[in-house]
């Protein structure tokens, strides 16, 4: 479905509501209310044989009868009625319908029938659109809404009317506010993909209940992420809540996980969501994380500093010199520390002076500014001080400033002051604390974000063995492998094991035991019994061929008596691993019915039912990713860096996550993979215990990822004029300082007539961008010309889809000394054919009329050439799918605003 459908949902021209009603409490009368009094410009047509008119608006019998096509339409009727009206609908060319109601049984046939006529639908069981910059209040709301730069996206209309009532009260206002109800059609993504575009949108707070495609989401996600804040709370934290809500849930800390890799916050209650709200309303961009804490109290000051640092905070370190600014400030027994207590008994004019001070200083990053109702320092007055302060001092408006003014009454004209002055306020020293770590957060998740990976160069794996000893077990109809069966596949990944040996009784085991040496390591072999503790199935530190023969029979007879119908398959014999200052860790790779495959990282001993236990990280992992989801699980605990003699090595253990989202990537067949345990000993990292399942796989390997990994399959060489091999692939985020070279390597002409601009530096994070891009909806090769084990770029090619993957801009860039050899030719042409293998239906650029390479480039290979004298610009488009006749009919004119938008995108 398109993505064009949304302009007429949310920037609707013309809008119909059909069961129009003038009995107050109807759903019909609700909406014909709030329409007109939100001051919607367009015409608005009631349908409804019953009245002549509703609400002073001439009605309409049916929608045949309706003057025009609406933008719009609104199903307020009876469940029963929507699938006609529906059909009418799409018959008349309506683009968009909300559904405000029925039951899950319609789901499937209203999807259906609004799919066949080309509509998109909003709903079912949704509370509508707000967008009072449109002036349209298209929703059951009661409550008036201010114009804002924040938009909120919900699936609960329970959730959005609570978020409307509390900023109502504080004149919070926002730029669209979208209740998607069940969302059997328009979903989160669609949203994303819409308001990552929209001007008047500067934030996005986003509640959540479920997801039904998170490959989409986190594309949409990621993308809105690169220019927005977003803000997101899940509902569904526990099991029980996810029955609850009766959706397909999956690993709490898997949503995480994504929410993190998509470069979102996540805030986890209601009362944070608030906070969230004033935060965002008001953000300015954080440029550190060191807080400075302010106060006419220590005890405001000791809760706001117990926050920060629960939640990992930096507090800020004062100089010498601003320490001496700022004692001469304070009265007598008063210290310059920070926190900063400025007694019970100070004055408005004590604050300022203080702050004016502070604000002379650059040893911090965030200024928080607490009041605790005093008779010396009248709310009111205080605050207005601090406001004229923001507003007049240099750096008054270059360091974020967070206020808390406690209380209730008495300051209540005080935060009413700050909302006015745009500077963030809050009831408690805690809330405010929360807030500023939210900022705190999301800048780490962007910087996250832009971090080059470095992939270790000594990482190896054999796919094809790998592959060929996988199908060989499936073929003998075997699913589950025990440690020396896959020891062979995940040394074929240059991973380290113990070796191990079979033992079908006591006596065998003892002839093992002898030739490894001792001391050794038995362990139970059942497809019945998963958990050996349960018999103690696992001996240790057998020193002996006498102790190895009773426990193998130990073992067996306590088998016999718990489980006698369970089968046994022998014994592994181990040597023992040297166990003394190492570390035990578990790695598991499960699948979780939202995002797909997961790698779990925890320790040994931990049972991880509770989230905290485990680190969670979606594969694809590079190095960089895989080193963030290792100092996340030591941040919160769940794993801990407590072996003196070899501390864990963060850089060793992060080199084996890689490897094991390697194994997964390769092999779709893999459905669980548990190493437990996983001995780190310094550097050395080795599987001591691994089971692994099975399951034969069948499609698309990639479908089964919520992130599409590196398209290996895109690589080709080619041959140059001058007969020169080249690589062309798929860039690379660790390509970033070969992209960085390629740029320098160009004249600054090429430039221009690539860029529209001059530019003289491309910054980390704008190489940052064109590194590290989603497979899914952007694509670029580099043609590599390899010396060895060097390589360089001497070619780009990138092309952008848009959200329904119909149009792609595209753009090509070859160095200015390897011209004339038919690299630009062959570049365009890989673009070509993938942008068709991949579904899209035309590709399209702008160029400079004075680029006259290429576009003689162009018109050789079919592109249509239109030049826009009133631009100044040369519009290219080459249709890749004829059928089409809607996009074939497109003006090319709208093909040039849209891509003149992108012009000096990188």
């Amino acid at each position: 479905m398109s993505q064009r459908g949304l302009d007429a949902l949310l920037r609707p021209k013309s809008i119909a509501v059909l069961g129009a009603s003038n009995r107050p409490g109807r759903a019909g009368y609700l909406m014909m209310r709030n329409l007109l009094d939100g001051g919607f410009s367009g015409p608005i047509l009631p349908v409804t044989p019953r009245y002549p008119a509703v609400c002073g608006v001439l009605c309409y019998p049916d929608v045949a009868s309706l003057p025009l096509t609406p933008d719009l339409a609104i199903v307020c009727t009876r469940a029963s009625r929507n699938l006609g009206l529906l059909a009418e609908l799409g018959q008349r060319g309506c683009k968009t319908a909300i559904i405000l109601s029925a039951p899950p049984a319609h789901f499937a046939e209203l999807k259906t029938c609004a799919h066949g006529y080309g509509m998109r639908l909003l709903g079912p069981n949704s509370l509508g659109v707000l967008a009072p910059w449109q002036g349209l209040n298209a929703s059951f709301s009661p409550v008036p809404i201010h114009k804002g730069k924040l938009a909120f996206i919900s699936q609960s209309a329970a959730v959005s009317n609570t978020v409307l009532d509390w900023a109502q009260q504080r004149a919070i206002g926002f730029s669209y506010f979208i209740a998607l109800g069940d969302s059997i059609d328009i979903d989160v993504d669609d949203v994303l993909d819409f308001l990552a575009r929209d001007s008047k949108t500067s934030a996005i707070l986003l509640h959540i209940e479920h997801l039904s495609d998170a490959r989409r989401f986190l594309s949409a996600a990621r993308g809105a992420a690169r220019n927005k804040p977003i803000l997101v709370i899940k509902s569904g934290r526990s099991t029980q809540a996810q029955r609850l809500l009766n959706y397909p849930q999956g690993r709490d800390a898997a949503y995480d996980a994504a929410i993190q890799r998509a470069g979102l916050l996540r805030v986890r209650d209601t009362h944070e969501l608030f906070s969230a709200v004033e935060t965002l309303s008001h953000m300015l961009p954080l440029r550190g994380e060191r807080l400075m804490i302010v106060s006419n109290g220590m005890a405001p000051a000791a809760l706001a500093l117990d926050e920060l640092l629960s939640r990992h905070g930096k507090l800020a370190t004062l100089t010498p010199a601003s320490c001496v600014a700022l004692q001469a400030t304070l009265p007598d027994p008063l210290l310059a520390s920070n926190p900063l207590n400025l007694g019970d008994d100070a004055t408005p004019a004590r604050y300022h002076a203080a702050l004016s001070a502070l604000l002379d200083s650059h040893d911090y990053d965030a200024l928080l500014i607490i009041h605790a109702p005093s008779a010396a320092a009248p709310s009111s007055e205080t605050a207005q001080q601090v406001i004229d302060l923001a507003k007049h001092h240099p750096r008054g408006r270059q360091v974020t400033l967070l206020t808390n003014w406690s209380g209730e009454f008495s300051s209540r004209e005080a935060r009413r002051l700050f909302t006015d002055a745009a500077l963030p306020t809050y009831r408690t020293p805690e809330g405010v604390v929360t807030a500023f770590m939210h900022m705190a957060e999301y800048r780490r998740n962007q910087k996250q974000l832009m971090e080059t990976p470095a992939q270790p160069a000594d990482i190896t794996a054999d796919a094809a063995y790998a592959h060929r000893v996988i199908q060989q077990t499936l073929d003998q109809g075997i699913t589950r492998l025990a440690t020396h069966e896959v020891r062979s596949i995940v040394e074929a990944y240059g991973m380290a094991t113990l070796p191990t040996w079979i033992a079908i009784d006591s006596s065998e085991a003892v002839a093992i035991a002898n030739r490894i040496g001792y001391p050794v390591a038995l362990k139970l072999r059942s497809p019945d019994i998963p958990h050996k503790s349960d018999v103690q199935g696992v001996m240790l530190s057998l020193r002996n061929g006498r102790e190895v023969e009773l426990a193998a029979n130990a073992i067996m007879d306590r088998v016999a008596q718990a489980y006698p119908q369970a089968r046994i398959e022998g014994m592994l014999v181990q040597s023992m691993a040297n166990r003394a200052g190492t570390q035990e860790l578990r790695i598991v790779v499960e699948q979780d019915p939202v995002f797909g495959p997961l790698i779990l990282l925890g320790e040994s001993e931990s049972d991880w039912r509770q989230a905290g236990q485990m680190a969670v990280a979606l594969p694809p992992l590079n190095m960089a990713l895989a080193q963030n989801m290792v100092r996340q699980g030591l941040k919160k605990g769940a794993i801990r860096n407590h072996r003196p003699l070899y501390p864990l090595d963060i850089t060793a253990l992060s080199r084996l996550m890689v490897q094991i989202s390697n194994l997964l990537l390769d092999c779709p067949q893999i459905t669980h993979l548990d190493i437990h345990p996983l001995l780190a000993c310094g550097s050395d990292m080795t599987l001591l215990d691994i089971s692994l399942e099975l399951a034969e796989f069948h499609g698309d390997p990639e479908a089964r990822l919520a992130i599409r990994p590196y398209p290996q399959k895109l690589e080709s060489r080619v041959t140059l004029k001058n007969g020169e091999q080249c690589l062309f692939r798929p860039i690379l985020p660790e390509d970033e300082p070969l992209l960085k070279q390629f740029i320098g390597a160009v004249t600054a002409e090429d430039l221009y007539f690539r860029y529209f601009s001059e530019i003289t530096e491309f910054t980390h994070e704008d190489l940052a961008y064109m590194t590290q891009i989603d497979y899914d909806r952007e694509m670029a090769f580099v043609a590599l010309r390899q010396d060895g084990t060097e390589s360089t770029i001497i070619g780009v090619t990138r092309a952008y889809s848009d959200p329904d993957n119909i149009d792609a801009e595209f753009s090509i860039l070859v160095r200015s000394d390897v011209k004339k050899l038919g690299l630009g030719q062959l570049l365009l042409e890989k673009m070509i054919g993938y942008a068709r293998g991949h579904g899209l239906k035309r590709l399209t650029a702008i160029t400079m009329p004075s680029n006259h390479g290429m576009i003689a480039l162009a018109k050789k290979l079919g592109f249509s050439v239109e030049l826009q004298l009133e631009d100044g610009i040369v519009a290219l488009s080459l249709l890749l799918a004829s059928e089409l006749v809607d996009i074939a009919d497109t003006p090319t004119s709208s093909i040039v605003q849209h891509a003149a938008k992108h012009r000096h995108n990188p």
